[in-house]
């Protein structure tokens, strides 16, 4: 019960804060797809060994390019991300993580509030 009292850490993006894509974020998410489908047909671990060397130089962590991907169809706030990953077990704290991250490595950006109600 006393969970919810606990400082978050990370950032604090308001309540709804949507997020776009940048366009270094456009090149990172193809990277990503480009090394998931050419990894896809060897197996799992070419899988993660794909995801890793594309995360590595971006300091982000493999999954995020998950995340990243959900932004390629437009704007999201972090709750339409994480509804977009309920299928794969993706909790919104890992969620607001990677958004986290990814808006450090500057392939993402959160839309002033007032073009995000537009």
């Amino acid at each position: 019960m006393l969970e919810s009292l606990k400082p978050r850490s990370g950032k604090r993006w308001p309540r709804g804060q949507k997020f776009v894509m940048s366009s270094s974020g456009t090149v990172a998410e193809l990277a990503y797809r480009e090394a998931v489908q050419a990894a896809r047909a060897q197996g799992r671990p070419a899988l993660a060994a794909a995801q890793e060397s594309w995360a590595a130089p971006l300091h982000l962590d493999p999954a995020d390019g998950v995340v990243l991907g959900e932004l390629r169809a437009g704007r999201k706030s972090i709750a339409e991300i994480t509804r977009g990953l309920d299928d794969c077990g993706t909790s919104a704290a890992e969620v607001k993580s990677a958004v986290d991250r990814l808006s450090d490595a500057g392939l993402i950006e959160p839309i002033p509030a007032a073009v995000a109600a537009a």
